[in-house]
């Protein structure tokens, strides 16, 4: 596969051992660009604003060098930061919309920042915890991790070879970890940079009794 400064850095070892595997399958997970949010260093989860010009350049920039996986389907999550990376990037609109891939939702922190929120006894809980529990007005970290496997069903069950994601970077870091749990990195160790992201070899298999109609199992991934 053609990313440039793309290396294998994790393998498992290979397809072997997996009874009821359909077939590999390709999902290249890439991080919109930069927005106001982000630049001010804002918690923007499900409040949808675009990118920013610095953002919009730097999206330019990466294309000038980097050679961008090119895939059956593309995806987004819906939100403008998604859409118009989508459409800087590859130069279209998404073929299909998973919303479940939206950012983690911070509820009542949203479009806020940390020194705003520094003596709020609720956000003082949250960090606390790790960022675990519950946001007012929004959800928890376990939250989050079911409607992101809701939407990785929902991605499997579209059946294709290959697939570009642009959605986020904290849904990307959680998918990131939940598909390979061994490399025991913290989450934001998998945050990729914006326009940046992994391609991720899996296998799709059907399994009896699990909830979503899907298993993953990940063979490698490369970063993008």
């Amino acid at each position: 596969m053609n990313v440039a400064q793309g290396a294998i850095i994790h393998t498992t070892d290979g397809y072997a051992g997996l009874p009821g595997a359909i077939r590999p399958c390709m999902l290249n997970f890439i991080r919109h660009g930069a927005t106001a949010a982000n630049e001010k260093r804002i918690y923007c989860g499900f409040t949808d604003i675009p990118l920013s010009e610095a953002g919009r350049e730097g999206l330019y920039m990466l294309r000038s060098y980097l050679v961008y996986p090119a895939s059956d389907i593309y995806i987004t999550s819906g939100m403008k930061r998604a859409d118009e990376t989508l459409k800087i990037l590859y130069n279209r609109d998404p073929d299909f919309v998973i919303r479940e891939f939206r950012e983690f939702s911070f509820g009542d922190f949203e479009m806020k920042c940390h020194e705003e929120l520094c003596s709020a006894a609720d956000y003082i809980r949250w960090i606390e915890s790790g960022c675990e529990t519950v946001c007012p007005g929004g959800e928890s970290r376990a939250d989050f991790k079911s409607r992101l496997l809701a939407g990785l069903a929902r991605l499997a069950r579209l059946n294709a070879r290959s697939a570009v994601i642009v959605c986020h970077g904290g849904v990307i870091a959680e998918i990131m970890a939940y598909l390979f749990p061994e490399e025991k990195r913290h989450f934001y160790e998998w945050q990729p940079g914006f326009g940046r992201g992994y391609t991720v070899e899996i296998m799709r298999n059907n399994k009896d009794g699990c909830k979503t109609g899907f298993v993953y199992r990940a063979l490698l991934y490369r970063e993008i």
